[in-house]
């Protein structure tokens, strides 16, 4: 019998390589399983935020999304007689490398995250179910069916599931999953469109509905989103309807053609009710789901993911107490309620049939779009809300400000800023790692040595000089998932050693 896993990983989109691939960075005793047959070669999500680009680059791989994607985009407003162009994320943002949102396909998303993987000897069990889940002892039981139909059962400490919205795991757990469906019907198409300017979302916004199409490349030039008209017939999805439609919305002139796929399918807003019941964890689909408003939803289920990968790890190779799991549903459930709450409004504004709504969308938008460009707080706001560079664990447990906290800069919980730039490539590699700024001979050796001893793989020293997002004399743990732990200011050490003594007892 083989000897029983760390973690058991259900489900392979990007939600479940992005584990995997930290899993693996930490040397745990993983398997990674999908009951699809093959990896997702239709479009799905399209854009990837800042925030997760950050998160990625520690695997090496956030550089290859960037070349295969799009990081120029504009936005036109159709309005009716008017077309208005509205920048996208040209606020600046001097504390990422990563100032855009990048458009790529989900397809290419989960290719690169499966070619770091298998490069690094990690197969993902395509075809392989999940058909029983049962807890034995201190352990987890699963059963799985192969794609031949054969059984095996392997057991493991814990289990993800990162399997959707109709998560297996989420049912097996005994975990509720809350909320509500959309009345409207949408569509979808990957298709080709002759009209539209390249390189540029198109909107088209009316009192009636609402229209998107967005570039691709691969595998078609445009998809296209668009809410069904009530009076529609509510029948298979074909290229003529899809024709009808956007002549309806405004968007006359266009030829549509040549379709590689089309679909309908119905919005949920739900989340579970929590993230983890005992050795079972969701991320991503299976914990949360929501409109696409903004494009959160992957990135949403990556930052799960990597937030959720390191602490598995650290636990499960004695390096951490188990309560660091606690803070996992702590840190990502607030996140969940936020984005779901968020592309809730934003959905319900473009596309609710109330009068007010629909005169707003109609009358007063196109008036109000050509201010935009100017409107630079607002939009800054925005930014950091869409970007998820604002994401923060400031009340989590394992975030702690010192007795002194620095005055200026990041607080405990906030990610780590690449101020000055360069540093978050620094911070990268897995493990935790410690910022001293300040003068160098306030922290010899021999002070951080009660600190390291036991404990000097898993925390790299970064002697920063005056170079660090705090002037003066200042201290930073920086979690392995970019966070800061632990900040505070002073040569003394007491509390920055309570915090390492707490979470990484040696």
């Amino acid at each position: 019998m083989t000897s029983p896993l760390d973690v058991l990983v259900v489900g392979a989109g990007p939600t479940g390589l992005a584990l995997a691939a930290q899993l693996r960075s930490y040397g745990t005793r993983f398997r990674v399983v999908d009951r699809s047959l093959d990896r997702v070669r239709e479009s799905r999500a399209l854009g990837i935020q800042p925030r997760t680009l950050e998160a990625l680059a520690g695997f090496g791989v956030s550089g290859e999304l960037v070349e295969r994607g799009n990081t120029a985009m504009g936005l036109r407003l159709h309005l009716g007689g008017r077309t208005v162009s509205v920048p996208l994320f040209d606020i600046g943002a001097p504390d990422t490398p990563y100032p855009f949102l990048l458009f790529l396909a989900q397809a290419e998303t989960e290719s690169v995250l499966g070619e770091h993987l298998a490069a690094r000897d990690v197969t993902v069990e395509r075809g392989t179910e999940v058909v029983g889940l049962e807890r034995q002892g201190p352990y987890v039981a699963a059963r799985l069916r192969g794609r031949d139909g054969t059984e095996e059962t392997v057991t493991a400490r814990y289990v993800v599931g990162c399997d959707g919205a109709h998560s297996t795991v989420r049912a097996r757990a005994g975990i509720g999953f809350e909320g509500y469906a959309y009345p409207q019907t949408y569509l979808l198409a990957d298709l080709e469109v002759d009209g539209l300017e390249p390189d540029a979302v198109h909107s088209y916004m009316t009192g009636r509905g609402m229209l998107f199409f967005f570039p691709l490349g691969s595998p078609a030039p445009w998809r296209m989103l668009a809410m069904r008209p009530s009076d529609a017939p509510d029948d298979k999805v074909t290229l003529p309807l899809l024709r009808h439609i956007a002549e309806r919305y405004g968007a006359e002139g266009l030829v549509l053609r040549d379709p590689v796929w089309m679909t309908d399918f119905r919005l949920h807003n739900r989340g579970a009710a929590r993230y983890r019941s005992g050795p079972f964890f969701l991320a991503g689909d299976a914990a949360h789901i929501h409109s696409p408003a903004g494009a959160q939803g992957m990135n949403t289920g990556i930052q799960d993911a990597l937030n959720l990968g390191w602490k598995l790890a650290l636990v499960c190779r004695g390096a951490a107490p188990e309560e660091l799991l606690e803070t996992y549903g702590a840190e990502r459930a607030p996140v969940g309620r936020d984005v779901r709450r968020f592309t809730d409004r934003a959905f319900v504004i473009a596309t609710s049939p109330h009068p007010v709504l629909r005169f707003a969308r109609a009358r007063l938008v196109p008036h109000l779009a050509p201010l935009a460009r100017y409107a630079t707080a607002p939009r800054r706001r925005v930014f950091r809300a869409v970007s998820e560079l604002g994401i923060h664990y400031r009340r989590s447990p394992a975030s702690t400000p010192g007795t002194r906290p620095p005055r200026r800069g990041p607080r405990a919980g906030d990610r780590l800023p690449d101020l000055p730039r360069g540093l978050q490539a620094r911070t990268a590699a897995p493990g935790w790692h410690l910022l001293l700024s300040g003068p160098p001979h306030h922290w010899p050796d021999e002070r951080l040595a009660p600190i390291l001893t036991g404990r000097t793989d898993l925390i790299t020293v970064h002697r920063l000089a005056d170079r660090s997002p705090w002037p003066g004399l200042a201290q930073g743990l920086v979690r392995p998932d970019g966070h800061l732990g632990y900040v505070a200011r002073g040569a003394g050490l007491d509390g920055l050693r309570a915090y390492v003594d707490r979470w990484l007892p040696a």
